[in-house]
């Protein structure tokens, strides 16, 4: 982004500053105490305390969310908090200033000891504390874990993806993507604010974290085990992003951070092009329009050889001469990170109704440099006795990804004496460049050839979406009613993609290093989600119980389309520039019949162009109750009825789907989870559940889509597959959805200041799980198809601790440990097992059971912090690695592919500055190990072979955060 670009960027969110600026100087000069109440026991909300300011015997009762606001002249106060049949609480050196909120959030509040007995608490103990969420997860009905605001305050983590990060059990792929137990993103779900939300890859369960600042997150929570009222196509989890609906405090503020990578940025050889004019945007501008746009019917080369004058071949020599000539980048220094960020947030009164607002931008343009990155194809050889795996294709050389993220969240939130009604806007624009030069060789064909590479690639992203709902309390807060309502829109734009070789030393082009090629992909996909949950509560056994149920829909539709033109040179000589190419003199005319033209070949059968479609009607029903004095039970029935339909054709036009069904699944899903209190502090845990993993759109199609850089291909399992002479049936086409049973048992101590101790094992079998399997006669293609039975045993530890054990002046130091062990096994198919023994080494003993795909054996986050509430300083050196996970399952003689471990150590730090806390600076450094993100072929008693190898290099980013109120 050049500087003209950062200054338009700037111009805008001062504009949006001076706007909110004037009326927030014109408040009168009363200030504000606001503060929120729970129950100590349970972590729910007090309805209808009463909270006085004892020197003006003024005061406010809280509402059904256990808020409560108080006007008052400036100065020093004490509280006095009541409520029949708890504690009073006494809060003393309240200070209020003018014009300000003085916040008192997260006070806890105990059923009666003694008639005579209160409480008395500082008002600063009370703002740093994070004593809701622990009572929220010591209290939860199922296993949770999850971060609060009062976190974020504290640690100064800038994003979602940062601060979850912190969470036992979770992984974060890319710094965008989270991971639960290891488990892939296939069995991880991501909702905002209890809705499936799609992000900019909608084939993805979990949406990118990174994009919402932490000023706008309530909180982060973190569900491990199934509850009838969750969307039941999970295993590892389900993170609920909950955004705020009333921010406690008017805030404005803008942050501006930098990232700087000595491998990456301001490096002469990065690759580059001249994109479009609004590339720093996220978005195409019509630069990479697709040539045959507005030809009714796109003409062939055989119409035209007789003809180029004909009217066909005029279109056709038009259409030619419209593609972009460019076809390899340029050597240009690369620019460091950048981003923006500005939020804004408050609450007010009218007519003792309350509205709550929020905003939030994010702009970040980030820029990658890899050298010498790897992509290859090992093979196992034919002779049992040869343990060295065999090349098929070798790829290495540099390439430069360029990615610009525009985002924004709108929020505005209504409550009334019993109601409350939000309305969320996200929308989330994202551009992707890559520029590739590589250096190819293939021994996959009989003869060993080499050829220099080219790769040119944009991608566009976005979506939007809208979240209207409500809640509604009846009869003194004994009925709950919450509805939601939610429509988005996603869409993909692959516009222009160029692939090209040149066999070396001959710069010839030919079929044997594959054609030159330009792809336009696209995908548009919209999804609407609905659902009404109703809660009754109670009293059973002489104990309060909650009944709950309510039901949800959702519908999704796609349209997805692939466009792809080859170049046949010809009689064309070339100089092995890959911009010379498509010059004016080499291309097919009158006066060249042996020039340079295109060939359509998704004409005239595209099994890259679908409709898919599904419905999922859900219902369910629910109820928490005490069957004994310390032990709660919720017993759950979800009920969903989901159907997916496909329209599309294979390569040969032989099978011809026609909005047919390809899913049709009712299924029940039994949920148990059984808490026994220990004592004040301490859980014993038990869950039952039943849930399901389905297909994916593109799984369920007959769609090839090839990755460019990497030369691999997605086929689609609708694609059946035999072996050679249709012998033996590989693969029957028919992908079914996946179902599992979960069990975990978890013990859980909770101690002071936040600190824990959990101890958890967990077991899940599943029938028919999804991998990803190597198509045996396509090298370098990849099926989803369902497997043999498998099985997950873990076991999790947490672990917080203050290192005050040692010694006292040790209190602001923490110990965090949360590791994740766990075994998994496959029992192979018939076909994989028989393959696997046909392909054997000698020596070899194949087993009927292998590792699980997606799996890691094993997550380490471990870390040493220092937290100072007073000096405003928190800083943590944090290592993480994941064991080596098997990816892509071999067959025949395709081998296995195994992620190699990320062995990640980063050191951050944070502090705030000032005692009004407005700016805040935070560094960090990550990969400080410089470790490489590898995949590897792996086969009995041979040596590993790259099958993946970049270097992301070490990088260190300054993020300045102002906050303006």
């Amino acid at each position: 982004m050049n500087i003209k670009q950062s200054k338009n960027l700037l111009l805008i969110l001062f504009a949006f500053t001076m706007i909110f600026i004037v009326p927030g100087n014109a408040h009168a000069q009363k200030g504000t105490i606001r503060g929120s109440i729970f129950d100590a026991t349970n972590g729910e909300p007090l309805f209808g305390v009463s909270v006085l300011v004892v020197e003006t015997q003024t005061g406010a009762v809280t509402d059904f969310d256990g808020d409560f606001t108080i006007q008052v002249d400036p100065g020093t106060y004490s509280l006095k908090i009541s409520f029949i049949s708890y504690n009073s609480i006494e809060i003393g050196n309240v200070e209020v200033t003018a014009g300000k909120v003085t916040l008192l959030e997260n006070i806890k509040m105990e059923e009666f000891t003694s008639d005579l007995e209160t409480v008395v608490v500082s008002a600063e103990a009370i703002r740093t504390t994070e004593a809701a969420l622990m009572s929220v997860k010591r209290n939860a009905p199922n296993l949770l874990d999850g971060i609060s605001s009062s976190t974020f305050r504290q640690i100064g983590d800038g994003d979602a993806a940062s601060a979850i990060k912190r969470v036992t059990g979770v992984s974060v792929e890319g710094g965008k993507y989270v991971y639960i137990r290891g488990l892939g993103d296939r069995y991880t779900k991501t909702i905002l604010n209890g809705v499936e939300v799609p992000g900019l890859d909608p084939d993805r369960n979990t949406i990118q974290m990174d994009i919402f600042p932490t000023n706008v997150i309530d909180n982060i929570i973190v569900s491990k085990s199934f509850s009838a009222e969750l969307p039941a196509d999970f295993t590892g989890g389900v993170v609920d992003i909950e955004t705020k609906d009333f921010p406690e405090e008017k805030t404005m503020v803008v942050n501006v951070s930098g990232g700087y990578n000595p491998s990456m940025h301001f490096n002469q050889n990065s690759l580059a092009i001249e994109g479009g004019k609004t590339d720093w945007l996220g978005f195409d501008d019509g630069t990479r329009t697709i040539p045959t746009k507005g030809v009714q019917e796109i003409p062939q080369f055989g119409e035209v050889i007789g003809n180029p004058n004909s009217e066909k071949g005029q279109i056709f020599q038009n259409v030619l001469r419209n593609f972009n000539p460019v076809l390899g980048g340029t050597r240009q220094t690369s620019p460091m990170d950048f981003g923006l960020g500005y939020s804004l947030g408050n609450q007010f009164q009218i007519r003792n109704k309350k509205i709550g607002y929020n905003l939030a931008l994010t702009y970040r343009n980030e820029t990658e440099f890899f050298k010498d990155a790897e992509f290859n194809l090992f093979g196992k050889p034919r002779n049992a006795t040869d343990f060295n795996l065999e090349a098929l294709e070798q790829s290495k050389g540099d390439y430069t990804v360029n990615n610009v993220l525009l985002g924004g969240v709108f929020g505005l939130a209504y409550k009334s004496d019993f109601s409350k009604i939000k309305l969320n806007f996200l929308r989330l624009q994202s551009g992707e460049s890559k520029v590739g030069q590589f250096y190819f060789i293939n021994t996959n064909l009989g003869a060993e050839f080499e050829a220099d590479q080219y790769n040119i690639e944009y991608s566009q992203r976005a979506m939007s979406n809208v979240l209207l709902s409500g809640s509604h309390f009846l009869k003194g807060n004994k009925w709950q009613v919450n509805w939601k309502l939610s429509p988005t829109l996603s869409t993909i734009e692959d516009p222009d993609v160029r692939i090209t070789r040149f066999r070396v030393p001959t710069n010839t082009i030919g079929t044997e290093v594959g054609l030159p090629t330009r792809i336009w992909r696209s995908l548009e996909e919209q999804n609407l989600f609905g659902n009404m949950d109703i809660s009754d509560n109670y009293t059973l056994f002489g104990q309060s119980a909650k009944l709950k149920f309510g039901g949800a829909y959702v519908y999704k539709n796609r349209d997805f389309l692939i466009q792809d033109f080859q170049f046949p040179a010809g009689s064309t000589t070339f100089n092995g520039d890959p911009n010379q190419v498509l010059l004016e003199e080499n291309l097919f005319s009158a006066d060249n019949r042996n020039g340079i033209r295109y060939d359509p070949t998704f004409i005239p059968i595209n099994p890259n162009q679908y409709n898919s479609n599904l419905t999922n009607y859900a219902g369910y029903v629910s109820n928490e109750f005490n069957p004994l004095k310390n032990l709660k039970a919720i017993l759950g029935l979800r009920i969903e009825k989901y159907t997916q339909f496909y329209t599309g054709t294979n390569q040969t036009n032989t099978i011809v789907f026609d909005n047919d069904k390809v899913l049709d699944d009712l299924d029940f899903f039994p949920t148990l989870n059984l808490v026994q209190a220990m004592g004040s502090n301490q859980n014993l845990r038990f869950a039952a559940s039943r849930t399901i993993a389905r297909p994916s759109f593109k799984e369920l199609s007959f769609a090839e889509i090839l990755d460019p850089i990497t030369g691999r291909s997605f086929i689609g399992s609708l694609f059946p597959e035999t072996t050679e002479g249709g012998t033996e049936v590989l693969w029957d086409g028919n992908l079914q959805s996946t179902r599992i049973n979960n069990f975990d048992l978890r013990w859980e101590k909770f101690m002071k200041r936040s600190e824990i101790f959990s101890l958890s094992l967990f077991y899940k079998s599943f029938d028919k799980p999804i991998e990803m399997v190597q198509f045996l006669s396509d090298p370098g293609a990849f099926q989803p198809r369902n497997v043999g039975n498998g099985s997950v045993l873990g076991v999790e530890l947490e672990l917080r601790k203050s290192l005050d054990i040692i010694a006292p002046s040790l209190e602001n130091f923490f110990f965090n440990a949360n590791l994740t062990l766990v075994e998994s096994k496959i029992q192979m198919s018939e076909s994989e097992f028989r393959s696997r023994q046909l392909s054997a080494r000698e020596g070899e003993t194949v087993s009927r059971t292998r590792q699980m795909a997606g799996q890691a054996p094993y997550i380490i986050n471990t870390g040493l912090s220092y937290n100072n509430v007073i000096s405003g300083i928190e800083a943590g050196l944090f290592y993480n690695v994941q064991g080596g996970t098997l990816n892509y399952v071999g067959f025949g003689n395709r081998t296995d592919t195994y992620t190699v471990s990320f062995h990640s150590l980063n050191f951050n730090i944070n502090k705030t500055w000032g005692k009004s806390e407005r700016l805040q600076t935070s560094l960090n450094v990550t990969n400080i190990l410089d470790d490489y993100r590898e995949e590897a072929f792996r086969m009995y008693n041979a040596e590993d072979e790259i099958f993946t190898r970049l270097r992301p290099g070490r990088r260190a980013s300054l993020r300045i955060r102002y906050s303006i109120w």
